[in-house]
């Protein structure tokens, strides 16, 4: 597992930008924290690790943005107003499992048992100071 501590949103994403790189089309990434606690701010630097240039924004009101980046397309899912698997289904989610893709799920306890057994997890919790987070990630080497 590896444990790092920030300081900063730029630092957070500086953490998801170095996580990118042992990312590959086929990943699944889960992103568990509270609200506010840097769920998007880690997902921005996955994709900007993967040599997206543009405007990362939280999926949140569109359940979903997907990036073309240099290291393969990322879908970034916000499954926070998610309620159900049945949900899920009428978004296709499903197709998103092919395996040419890295998705990014904030809130992937929503997904139920749709989420895949095989999977990384990125937990995102509060530090000490306000603008601390403390950011462990599960299912790598990284």
């Amino acid at each position: 597992m590896m444990h790092k501590i920030t300081h900063s949103d730029t630092e957070t994403e500086q953490v998801g930008a170095a996580f990118a790189k042992t990312l590959v089309p086929g990943d699944v990434v889960t992103l568990d924290g509270d609200l506010g606690a840097g769920k998007t701010a880690f997902a921005r630097g996955v994709v900007r690790g993967l040599g997206y240039e543009g405007r990362v924004t939280s999926p949140t009101f569109a359940i979903a943005n997907e990036y073309s980046t240099p290291g393969g397309v990322v879908a970034h899912f916000d499954l926070y107003r998610i309620c159900d698997e049945e949900a899920l289904f009428e978004l296709g989610f499903e197709e998103y499992l092919d395996g040419e893709r890295i998705l990014l799920i904030e809130w992937s306890q929503n997904a139920g048992a749709l989420l895949p057994e095989r999977h990384k997890t990125v937990r995102l919790s509060y530090g000490e100071q306000p603008d601390d987070r403390i950011v462990e990630i599960e299912g790598t080497d990284a």
